[in-house]
């Protein structure tokens, strides 16, 4: 079974900068759909970005695209997520999952990745963004 762990998080003022990483024990990530979803008080939890196994057709949501960048390091077993021009809206707890690849899966990822089709969830980390 994957084991995912966040790391990274931090407090920051708007328009810094953090890289969260999300590693992942047992087993290789190479064959994994990974996404980051974030989660702010009193607001549902949103898919942030999804990388496929191929790395081709990352997704974005609208609210990070250009800033947020998402890849892969395969030394570490982790998938990190480059956040740049942090706004306070961007604060929350960040949750990366993954699951294993597959047709639908990919698609799903870089179309919209939807919370219900990824098993395997880390614990999250906090992001704060304020002056």
């Amino acid at each position: 079974q994957v084991q995912l762990v966040e790391s990274g998080g931090g407090s920051v003022q708007p328009g810094g900068s953090l890289t969260l990483s999300c590693e992942a024990s047992r087993w290789s990530l190479d064959f994994y759909v990974v996404a980051w979803f974030r989660q702010a008080p009193g607001q549902d939890r949103e898919p942030v970005s999804c990388i496929g196994s191929d790395d081709t057709m990352p997704f974005y949501s609208d609210s990070v695209k250009g800033r947020f960048a998402a890849s892969r390091d395969r030394a570490k077993n982790a998938v990190t997520l480059r956040m740049t021009d942090l706004k306070p809206e961007d604060a929350a707890v960040y949750t990366c999952a993954a699951e294993a690849s597959s047709e639908i899966v990919q698609t799903r990822c870089s179309q919209f990745p939807f919370a219900p089709y990824f098993g395997f969830w880390g614990v999250g980390t906090q992001v704060n963004v304020s002056s």
